[in-house]
């Protein structure tokens, strides 16, 4: 979700219109506007205080990523020496050219 799509969320729920979020801000109603359509990204301070004047409070939070990969097993590699992580890259590659000579010669 944007800024603006959180404040235009935000403002609808809470009634307002754009010229009414504009007078509590102190501003015109094209800025609230131009925020809204993601024209302009405003500050976290300014979008924090515009949903301030709406009583509400943004919070920013941080979540790990999910990288789809067991973060466990990157923590292992790096854990070997790099002329190990270098064996074991070229014995990996070994193994998949022999897979693939496998596969070619069953299509054949």
């Amino acid at each position: 979700m944007t800024a603006g799509e959180l404040l235009r969320e935000t403002r609808r729920r809470h009634r307002l219109t754009q010229r009414q979020l504009a007078a509590r801000a102190r501003t015109s109603q094209a800025a609230i506007s131009r925020i809204e359509r993601d024209v302009v990204s405003p500050s976290i301070a300014t979008l924090a205080e515009l949903l301030w004047l709406m009583n509400e409070e943004l919070v920013l939070a941080a979540e790990p990523v999910d990288w789809g990969f067991d973060v466990t097993l990157n923590r292992a590699r790096l854990a070997m020496s790099p002329d190990e992580r270098v064996r074991r890259g070229v014995v990996h590659s070994r193994r998949m050219n022999e897979i693939r000579g496998v596969a070619q010669r069953v299509r054949s």
